[in-house]
């Protein structure tokens, strides 16, 4: 009986490390079904933009615009694992339909920042998009360079002069060849869940041994 105690606590301990990994388990398969979800409304047939657009409802929603893009460009720094550091081009596009919105057409590396585009006619599609790139240590963009960090919505709508919507282009009757559109897809939302179940599976296996390395260490004397 003396050692009925260390015995309980190994049992509960492994326990609740087995029930955390089962947890992370059934975590991992809600998570894939989402992301499921995500890219199959990212790949749906493109509609025209809604008039409210709303983050909670219409983001990753496939739109189509007709209408030109402006000259006016936000430039957000970036690193792409091809590429290396450049810049995503935020362009205002303005509709046929009189609507000024935001378009982030793609990447270019860093010697073609400045390069000038000028305004062109084009029919696009893309996905309206609002994504969560700000935190408290995001660098205040640099509007005297016209560096931006991060692609905050609402403030390069001010910048731009734009409604707070911005679709990720897709495709484009009539762009530029040296901007490569950076479609949006469901690989950058984080799915950690598998790393997790292991780690908790990990910790179960290692209280095992280590409860039963320490009651052989005990009964030894």
């Amino acid at each position: 009986m003396r050692f009925a105690f260390p015995v309980l606590i190994g049992l509960v301990g492994t326990l609740i490390l087995i029930s955390l990994g089962i947890w992370q388990v059934q975590r991992l398969a809600w998570k894939e079904a989402v992301l499921a979800e995500i890219d199959a409304r990212i790949a749906d047939a493109p509609v025209a933009i809604p008039a409210t657009p709303d983050p909670d409802v219409h983001t990753y929603l496939p739109v189509t615009a007709s209408g030109a893009f402006t000259a006016d460009e936000l430039h957000v720094l970036v690193s792409t694992k091809d590429d290396g550091p450049g810049f995503r081009i935020i362009t205002a596009f303005e509709t046929d339909a009189g609507r000024r919105i935001m378009v982030d057409r793609g990447f270019v590396p860093s010697r073609a920042k400045d390069v000038t585009r000028p305004g062109r006619s084009a029919t696009i599609a893309g996905n309206l998009h609002w994504p969560d790139e700000i935190d408290s240590f995001t660098p205040e963009p640099s509007p005297s360079e016209n560096i931006w960090f991060a692609r905050d919505v609402p403030a390069m709508a001010d910048a731009l002069k734009t409604e707070p919507v911005l679709m990720i282009l897709r495709e484009s009757s009539n762009a530029f060849s040296e901007i490569r559109p950076l479609p949006v897809d469901s690989r950058g939302i984080p799915n950690d869940h598998l790393e997790y179940a292991v780690t908790w599976f990990g910790l179960a296996l290692v209280w095992v041994l280590m409860t039963g390395f320490w009651l052989y260490r005990r009964s030894k004397g």
